[in-house]
């Protein structure tokens, strides 16, 4: 039986809809990971140091898909509260006013503090549960950038992939052709965008 094909849509103009996702990350072990050292030795390596995950909170607008993200340490409550004021502040710069949120149904996004740092102004959508294609445009991010940064090198340690986080986003919201967009690029579905297009911590 053929699955049916997925209810594919686009928000009218930026801020309409907004996709928030947090995305964890096995950290590299100085010296390299499984990639640089082969996989046995890798995971050897990795599990010696202990190094555990980052964790890459990301801000997706839908229209343009112009994405403001962050590597930070964990994915508490206040944690995503204080991402999603930076990334709203981010959005604001690029005279984007956010209308709705969309997250999946993590604890951090069903706190009170994230309900705060989004404030009365901003709708809060859920996905549906076990359906991630819901916040699709998010899902999306996350595969691209773990295709084109975070496994496309051969990184001897997690500082140097951090160290290309920065230039890689540059590339992916102002160079980098979408075809979800006809192959535009989200920094010209924008308005008065500016050159800030990333923090990382």
């Amino acid at each position: 039986m053929r699955k049916p094909a997925a209810n594919r849509y686009e928000a009218a103009a930026p801020g309409e809809l907004v996709h928030v996702d947090i995305k964890k990350l096995g950290r590299i072990p100085n010296g390299g990971g499984w990639k640089k050292l082969g996989l046995t030795i890798g995971r050897r390596n990795n599990g010696r140091r202990g190094l555990g995950y980052a964790f890459l909170h990301h801000a997706v607008d839908d229209h343009s898909r112009l994405a403001y993200s962050e590597i930070l340490n964990d994915e508490r409550k206040e944690t995503a509260a204080g991402f999603w004021i930076r990334a709203r502040d981010f959005f604001a710069e690029q005279n984007i006013v956010v209308a709705a949120v969309m997250t999946d149904n993590g604890s951090c996004y069903r706190s009170r503090d994230f309900a705060a740092a989004l404030g009365d102004h901003v709708k809060h959508r859920r996905t549906r549960p076990y359906r991630p294609q819901t916040n699709g445009k998010v899902e999306r991010f996350n595969r691209t950038l773990a295709a084109e940064w975070a496994y496309s090198e051969t990184y001897a340690s997690e500082a140097a992939r951090v160290a290309a986080y920065p230039a890689w986003l540059h590339h992916y919201n102002h160079h980098r052709p979408h075809t979800g967009i006809g192959g535009s690029t989200p920094a010209s579905r924008v308005h008065n965008l500016i050159g800030k297009t990333f923090t990382t911590s």
